[in-house]
């Protein structure tokens, strides 16, 4: 991964200049990265970790970027001296890509001198936020099309380069079987997926001439695009005549694509139409301004599609485009001594976790499905050998007492003292780790409308710790 140092926001070095001119860098910082409630889902799938890790390790002010500075006119030779050596030398503690996340569930939680801590709250923010809303978009598309696959095919519609490739490796996270992107797939080691476009079918005089071209190239690959001119009139017909020469001389067809059109009026017809023809083995593809809204629908009305390419509403997370992660102090340590922190407002969704924490995540013993998650601070420990009381963060009157569980902590050390602690599997060892990890959730919390509310409680000790700093910040404002 290239330099990204000053992908930052300028005011991550203007609050590093004032830590140090006011004699702060050696304080120590502890920051939660999170995401708040959004409307399109109740959990998130964490990705973007190894990124992260990556950014981290090749974090350094080279010489042009502090001639850069300098020329802002906003710093002092003394500041842009210190830069000269700055490396990260903190702790980074981090839910494993494919970990199912809720709100107010710490992502990562960030430990470093105070000005390292700060100036990675951009990147991090940037890195974290676009991958996890990518996978959770890939998830959420991939559990409609279920027992349909789903591939990546969203090159062309991301927003840059680097949203097409990180995006098409979180959604393989989440739930993809592959990608068209070959940058991607040569990255990650993905097989790359794609036949022919309808430019194609165009050059040719005529249709059966560009099926049968193509089938000559790719013999036991042959994948044929038939909504060109007309579906059902020529396309599906003439991709039959393909594959019956094609099987005539020892092959395999793989099958057809749909690009446009009644998706499932022209996969029930065209699937009858290979099955007359004795081809019931050939697959039906299908494209074409698909989500997980139009694949209940096409479900509903009994389309007849084995393989689904989804672009634009997977690579852009169409019905929501941003994932509102945020990036928040929770503790300073001055001195040796820990000084929780936490952001008081009027309104509860801004309102934040204070102190170091971790988060355990509750199993039935018997099922070894979910129960409930609890933030707690890093110092608490769940007994699961007793019965457990469980309670609504604000509702505290909500409450349920839980046993026969087990407790299990959601976080890996992923950087400490500045180096990589944490090395992970390829893609599809962690696409599989979503899997197992969704696969410990009953599916009225998977559900893609009206989903069951899962609980996340806080912990008694940190409830306590919270409502101390309110009331702490209350008696202040009061003199």
């Amino acid at each position: 991964m290239r330099n990204l140092t000053l992908l930052t926001d300028f005011y991550e070095l203007t609050m590093m200049y004032g830590y140090f001119r006011q004699g702060k860098t050696d304080q120590i910082a502890t920051f939660d990265l999170f995401f708040r409630p959004f409307d399109e889902s109740n959990f998130c799938i964490a990705a973007g970790l190894e990124q992260a890790i990556e950014y981290i390790e090749n974090l350094h002010f080279s010489p042009d970027d502090i001639d850069y500075l300098r020329s802002t006119g906003a710093f002092d030779e003394d500041f842009l001296n210190f830069l000269r050596d700055f490396r990260f030398t903190g702790s980074i503690r981090a839910m494993p890509e494919g970990t199912v996340v809720f709100p107010y569930e710490p992502l990562m939680i960030v430990t470093a001198p105070v000005c390292q801590a700060q100036l990675v709250e951009a990147a991090l923010l940037n890195i974290v936020n676009f991958q996890t809303l990518i996978a959770t978009k890939a998830r959420r598309i991939c559990y409609a099309a279920a027992p349909a696959g789903v591939l990546e095919f969203g090159l062309r519609r991301a927003q840059a380069p680097d949203a097409s490739v990180y995006g098409a490796r979180a959604a393989v996270i989440g739930g993809c079987s592959s990608t068209s992107n070959v940058l991607c797939a040569q990255m990650f080691g993905l097989p790359p997926k794609g036949t022919h476009a309808h430019s194609w079918v165009m050059s040719f005089d005529t249709e059966l001439q560009a099926f049968m071209a193509y089938a000559d190239t790719y013999p036991d690959g042959c994948l044929l695009l038939v909504d060109t001119y007309d579906t059902l009139g020529s396309g599906v017909p003439n991709a039959i005549k393909v594959f019956d020469y094609l099987k005539s001389n020892g092959h395999k067809p793989l099958g057809i694509r749909l690009d446009s059109g009644d998706l499932a009026y022209l996969s029930k017809q065209a699937r009858a139409m290979l099955d007359a023809a004795g081809h019931s083995d050939c697959k039906i593809f299908a494209s074409s301004d698909i989500d997980e809204y139009v694949l209940q629908s096409l479900k509903q009305q009994g389309a007849r599609i084995d393989i689904y390419g989804v672009g634009t509403r997977l690579i852009t997370s169409n019905n929501t485009p941003s994932l509102g992660g945020v990036y928040k102090l929770a503790s300073l340590n001055v001195n040796g001594r820990e000084y929780p922190k936490m952001k008081i407002s009027d309104n509860p969704v801004k309102m934040t976790n204070p102190g170091i924490k971790t988060v355990y995540r509750l199993f039935d013993r018997d099922t070894d499905k979910a129960i409930a998650d609890v933030i707690a601070l890093a110092d608490e420990r769940i007994d699961d050998s007793q019965p457990l009381t469980i309670t609504h963060p604000l509702e505290r009157w909500k409450t349920k007492q839980v046993s026969n569980f087990y407790a299990r902590q959601l976080y890996v050390d992923a950087v400490k003292d500045g180096k990589r602690v944490y090395r992970q599997t390829d893609v599809y060892a962690l696409q599989r780790y979503c899997s197992s990890q969704l696969d410990g959730f009953w599916d009225e919390y998977k559900r893609l409308t009206n989903p069951h509310d899962y609980k996340v409680d806080l912990s008694d000790g940190l409830y306590a710790l919270k409502q101390h700093l309110i009331l702490q910040e209350r008696e202040q404002t009061a003199k």
